[in-house]
């Protein structure tokens, strides 16, 4: 089997787990790259060389052969990673260096166990839907595409910007607000959950449109089908806005028309079986939790 392993830098209190994960995967003969800036990380923080066949700094490809991509760190790094794999259907298993986490969702305690499923093929495969963004001027031209949300916000502390947002070309809102966060479910537990979004499950075929300190109070997020084209419109007394896909932004012009829909490809997540999306969010969240139980 061979794995591509994409990471950020860690904590010395990861060094250990970070060996051991390195010793597991040669152990079941792993033919391993790694990405050159965390591989020079590791060398001169951890004194470690973790042997790799081979490098890599840019997007994979067929040719590379890859089976799994493991990404080491927290969520930030496992949607970082996504545009590595593109749309090349390359498995994404996601550890976690720190202490939250729902897409690295591998614990360091549970390391060896997960690595042992996966050579057992004793995992699942989700699918991850992400979104698409396009406008007459192109926009993260290298990958167009967001896992997690999609966020149009003001850039500065003066006056709010009017977004005005249509679905399948019907009119659904003019939000006077701060900004506009459109979530896919995978998303629905981070930045559209402060924010007093719902959370969704995975797979759920749906959207999340979620406004951020909306100055009308009667506005909540909504949830509309994945299957629809949403196009939204910002304007304002500043000439420019800030888009956010993911980790990314840029800065847009306002009246820039944008168009967002359902990618036609997806994200396949790695699930170790005997877990799942209820027991995350009632780890992670204390979903639940009622201390008078």
């Amino acid at each position: 089997m061979k794995a591509a392993i994409f990471g950020k830098n860690y904590n010395e209190e990861f060094t250990n787990s970070l060996i051991d994960f390195f010793t597991i995967i040669h152990k079941f003969g792993f033919e391993i790259l790694i990405y050159e800036p965390y591989y020079k990380f590791i060398k001169s923080f951890s004194n470690y060389d973790p042997q790799p066949s081979d490098i890599f700094n840019d997007a994979l490809n067929k040719e590379d052969g890859v089976d799994i991509l493991f990404s080491i760190g927290g969520d930030g790094t496992f949607l970082e990673s996504v545009t590595f794999v593109r749309d090349l259907e390359i498995p994404i298993a996601g550890i976690n260096s720190g202490r939250l986490g729902f897409l690295a969702n591998i614990s360091q305690e549970d390391i060896p166990v997960a690595l042992n499923a996966i050579i057992k093929g004793n995992y699942k495969i989700e699918d991850r839907t992400l979104l698409e963004i396009n406008s007459y001027k192109q926009v993260f031209e290298n990958f167009n595409y967001a896992l997690n949300e999609i966020t149009v916000q003001k850039r500065d502390s003066g006056s709010m910007i009017t977004i005005k947002v249509f679905v399948n070309g019907e009119f659904v809102n003019t939000y006077w607000a701060d900004g506009l966060i459109l979530s896919t479910p995978t998303g629905s537990t981070a930045y559209s959950l402060s924010l007093g979004g719902p959370i969704v499950v995975p797979g759920s075929r749906n959207f999340i449109l979620t406004p951020i300190a909306p100055h009308n109070l009667t506005v909540r997020p909504i949830v509309v089908p994945d299957n629809t084209e949403i196009s939204i419109e910002v304007a304002g007394r500043t000439e420019n806005y800030l888009l956010s896909a993911d980790y990314r932004s840029e800065i847009v012009e306002k009246n820039t028309k944008l168009l967002i829909k359902a990618a036609n490809f997806s994200v396949k997540t790695i699930r170790i079986e005997n877990t799942n999306f209820y027991d995350t969010i009632r780890e992670k969240l204390s979903w639940g939790l009622d201390k008078r139980n």
